[in-house]
């Protein structure tokens, strides 16, 4: 059987796989929103209609085709048909600035943007250049809507099969660290991770419940091989926990991928007892530190098993931690993949041994081409090893143990030296949190006339009443000198992207405005 046979190739053509399970199970469910449900037979046939109007209008191989907007069933259809019309897909940040998304738009080289009238209304007046605007879910003055600009059913697309080394896609960063930039993943890059990776783990029985934005590369390891597996996925418009959980019953959902921050309103929800998700085979996290209070938690109360995954949309080394078979790791984010290596460096790139704390860099098959238009970011990120061969810094201190499990220390970014000395958020962040008064905690290094940088910490608190002051004075006289925290805050709530990154650039700026006084 082709499908079979094809997804046991190395590399192989994820475009013809949407057209070869419309043929093996026409009728089965595809594809699910809050509004409309499609077949297998309905998604090859709208996918070949938007790719055949794509190549009708010069799409060329790998030119990027340009997505803004809610996650829906149209802005699935669109994805696919652009990866099978031989083009790149190049979805947008929705939480990014006008300014942000012209700066993504101009990068990636799109003619065609794919939007819905909101996220159209955001950017008004934002010049774009020279671009064919199609309307995801309502015509707005002379852009036509996706159903009227497609092209006529029955029409036949070029479907050329691609190399290893096309453009599949562009993700772009999040922009927490600056310009977003945007990264290339290549069509053996996602070969490898929908059909080698996960093949043991998706089935054509698969019916997946995606909660998180299409945007996001945090979606896609979950979305992509669903589909590539000729399984059934339902899309969130947007996060809800009894929404979630009354998906998650009806559809018998077996997959999903959550981000820690939906993990812990799901647990904490009045009702979540009360919903029978024993079809559950596998949940996925990532994106953000899992506390490993919070696995166990997962692991006590929700069937199925529980893999935690580590990892940069650039790629480099993926770890994964199989939570139900390894109870004593919860505090780790597990071990590398197989086919992955891993290494820790010092500040010089010079390489550690085991047990030392230092920054994670690793190399696998899943590693970017490249950001879009931006060599020398990429170079930053490499480290060549005797033979030449590139590893990719994660940016992340850590610590392999001798089972080779890792653990996490921190952003090598948001280290702090203090007085010259290294000072690491995390190892201030679990203290803070480990205090009754306190629900979740972050600190950030802010300039200081006499130490450079100083430690400042936040809280959310379980208890509005409780005395920043009172925590701050019991945690400081646990620390040593040298890591003292010089002023906590209460806040309410923590800033977090759409995917539930702790937003700490939003935060060094608040501590700064505080310091001032403004």
């Amino acid at each position: 059987m082709f499908i079979d046979t094809e997804l046991e190739k190395s590399f192989g053509d994820f475009g013809a796989l949407i057209g070869a399970w419309s043929e093996e199970k026409p009728d089965a469910r595809a594809l699910a929103d809050s509004s409309s449900e499609l077949t297998w037979q309905q998604v090859a046939q709208a996918t070949a209609r938007i790719a055949a109007q794509l190549q009708r209008e010069g799409l060329r191989r790998g030119q990027a085709v340009a997505i803004l907007g809610t996650s829906n069933i149209p802005y699935a259809l669109v994805y696919l048909a652009v990866v099978r019309a031989g083009g790149c897909a190049a979805p947008l940040t929705t939480s990014a600035t006008p300014a942000q998304l012209a700066a993504m738009f101009k990068d990636s080289g799109a003619t065609h943007l794919f939007i819905d009238a909101a996220k159209l209304s955001d950017i008004q007046g934002t010049p774009l250049g020279d671009v064919k605007i199609i309307m995801l879910d309502k015509p707005v003055g002379n852009h036509p809507v996706l159903t009227d600009w497609m092209a006529e059913a029955g029409a036949v697309f070029d479907a050329q099969p691609p190399a290893a080394s096309d453009p599949f896609n562009i993700i772009y960063s999040s922009g927490t660290t600056g310009t977003p930039k945007g990264i290339i993943h290549s069509h053996g890059m996602r070969w490898h991770q929908m059909a080698g990776g996960f093949k043991s783990i998706y089935s054509r029985d698969t019916r997946s419940l995606v909660s998180t934005p299409l945007y996001s590369n945090t979606t896609l390891a979950v979305f992509l091989p669903t589909i590539c597996h000729g399984g059934f996925a339902r899309i969130m418009e947007k996060f809800d926990a009894l929404a979630y959980l009354d998906h998650a019953q009806t559809d018998q959902t077996t997959h999903t991928m959550l981000v820690p921050v939906q993990y812990q309103r799901l647990m904490t929800h009045a009702n979540f007892g009360d919903y029978d998700l024993s079809s559950f085979i596998v949940k996925f996290c990532t994106s953000a530190p899992f506390a490993a209070e919070l696995k166990a938690n997962v692991l006590k109360r929700w069937p199925g098993g529980l893999v935690e995954i580590y990892g940069m949309t650039e790629g480099g080394v993926v770890c994964m931690l199989q939570a139900h078979h390894h109870p004593d790791k919860l505090h780790t984010v597990g071990q590398p993949v197989t086919g992955h290596e891993l290494i820790v460096l010092d500040e010089e790139d010079n390489r550690l041994p085991t047990g030392s704390k230092g920054v994670l860099t690793g190399r696998s098959p899943t590693m970017m081409s490249g950001y879009k238009n931006q060599p020398e970011k990429t170079r930053e990120m490499e480290w060549r090893d005797e033979d030449g061969n590139i590893w990719l810094k994660t940016g992340d201190i850590g610590i392999v143990d001798e089972d080779g499990f890792v653990s996490i220390v921190g952003r090598a970014k948001d280290m702090i030296i203090s007085g010259g000395f290294n000072i690491y958020p995390k190892d201030l962040e679990e203290l803070l949190e480990v205090q009754p008064e306190v629900a979740e905690a972050a600190v950030v290094g802010v300039p200081s006339d006499n130490w450079g940088e100083t430690p400042v910490g936040f809280v959310r608190l379980k208890d509005a009443a409780a005395s920043p002051d009172n925590i701050l004075a019991r945690v400081n006289e646990q620390l040593g000198k040298t890591q003292r925290i010089s002023i906590l805050y209460a806040i309410d709530e923590m800033p977090r992207s759409h995917i539930g990154k702790l937003l700490k650039t939003e935060l060094r700026a608040l501590a700064v405005e505080k310091q001032n006084g403004r």
